[in-house]
């Protein structure tokens, strides 16, 4: 007997098909991704950035929904296609009256949309109105301690509050929002571990 000579149960798992496509016995798995590999994931990351953003929130302005230093996931494409609606919490850039008092063309703040165009925005009495209605929202941090008198929302614009509504910067300080600041519109948040 030759000990050179493959032995009959080496010859049977070679010949059984289910072993023989294995990828484990090619090892090509461990490879280094090839040129075509790396363009796919460059393709990848460029897309993640280009329809994704990832921000963290730093002021409590949307508490109770968002705390401080949450990390937040923001979509970037869906008002391509479709238009703001009420309640969409959304990332902005900052608009010209911000500007005009301080804060930079990039800085991005997140906010809740409360009305569209055409609506008509009104605090009375710790109470939301919109178009005369009143709105209950279980959302928020506590009533508005300030009064708004009734503000028309122009054409192409949203109004915005923060559920914090009486410690936050929003439309009732510097009024209705341009749509065409708006970045994305808030999908998830993830909570760090030590909080």
């Amino acid at each position: 007997m030759s000990f050179l000579r493959p032995s009959a149960l080496y010859r049977f798992l070679l010949t059984l098909p289910s072993f023989r496509w294995m990828p484990y016995q090619t090892l090509a798995f461990l490879r280094w991704p090839s040129l075509d590999g790396f363009m796919n994931l460059l393709v990848l990351v460029l897309l993640w950035s280009m329809l994704v953003e990832v921000r963290f929130i730093p002021s409590s302005s949307m508490y109770p929904t968002l705390r401080v230093g949450d990390r937040i996931i923001a979509e970037k494409v869906s008002y391509y296609f479709k238009s703001c609606a009420v309640d969409d919490i959304v990332l902005f850039k900052a608009p010209e009256s911000l500007q005009d008092i301080g804060f930079r063309k990039e800085d991005v703040f997140i906010k809740r949309i409360v009305a569209k165009a055409g609506d008509l925005v009104e605090i009375e009495h710790g109470l939301l109105y919109i178009n005369g209605i009143p709105r209950y929202e279980d959302f928020i941090a506590e009533q508005p301690t300030y009064k708004l008198s009734a503000t028309y929302v122009p054409r192409n614009h949203v109004y915005v509050l923060g559920d914090n509504r009486n410690n936050s910067c929003d439309s009732h300080v510097w009024g209705p929002l341009p749509i065409r600041n708006i970045v994305g519109r808030y999908v998830m948040y993830g909570r760090p571990s030590n909080s």
